[in-house]
């Protein structure tokens, strides 16, 4: 008896969102099908023109706009932030630094000290817990 492999195919919707790019933003051969596992690694390794293009100058989707500006999804939201946004539009509210991004930036960056905290915290315990 032989083992049939069978190819791992995704939703372009979940390959845009490996691939961190806006899904509708993309050309429609790419929304309309199915993308493999091989077809993924090979987008990543060689982008094609259009990928990079997107990757570059957007539009793009909530987690990469939130990167770029140093906030949450959730900060975004707070902000007004629900639409994808261009690099020039996000470069835009860098300069113009609104009030709202300045707290969610001071929000993050308290999110991130406590996390550092707390793992630092845990790994106290387990070293403590290792020497008992």
């Amino acid at each position: 008896m032989t083992s049939h492999q069978t190819t791992q195919t995704m939703k372009p919707a979940t390959a845009a969102k490996k691939l961190g790019v806006y899904l509708e933003a993309t050309p429609a051969e790419f929304q309309e099908g199915v993308v493999s596992r091989a077809e993924l690694n090979a987008l990543q390794t060689d982008p094609p023109e259009w990928l990079q293009e997107l990757r570059r100058n957007g539009p793009h989707p909530r987690p990469v706009v939130a990167s770029k500006l140093g906030v949450s999804i959730a900060g975004l939201a707070r902000g007004g932030v629900t639409e994808p946004l261009t690099t020039e539009q996000i470069d835009a509210l860098k300069q113009d630094d609104p009030e709202w991004l300045r707290k969610e930036r001071a929000t993050q960056a308290e999110v991130r000290k406590e996390a550092v905290r707390i793992k630092e915290r845990d790994a106290a315990r387990a070293e403590q817990a290792d020497r008992d």
